[in-house]
């Protein structure tokens, strides 16, 4: 947990300071993603990206949870239909 406290307010400090917009805090051993958006000198947590327009963060944790099950060709294929039919929405 120390290290999220970092990523949230020592590397957020660097991350604005080199213009990024957003970024992801991912947890790999619980298959989640916490991502953030800096502006105004702080950050909050967003459930779309902004960068990417019409990605679901929470998308993005469904196929980590899928890949500790399925071959990582199958939850790429998965992963592309979502996005794919996210398009022709």
């Amino acid at each position: 947990m120390a290290e999220v406290h970092r990523d949230r307010g020592e590397k957020r400090l660097l991350y604005e300071s080199l213009g990024v917009k957003e970024y992801w805090i991912i947890d790999v051993q619980n298959a989640s993603i916490w991502a953030f958006a800096i502006a105004d000198r702080g950050s909050r947590r967003i459930d779309q990206s902004l960068v990417l327009p019409g990605l679901e963060i929470a998308l993005l944790e469904e196929a980590f949870r899928r890949s500790r099950e399925m071959n990582h060709g199958k939850v790429s294929a998965w992963l592309m239909s979502q996005f794919q039919s996210g398009l022709e929405d």
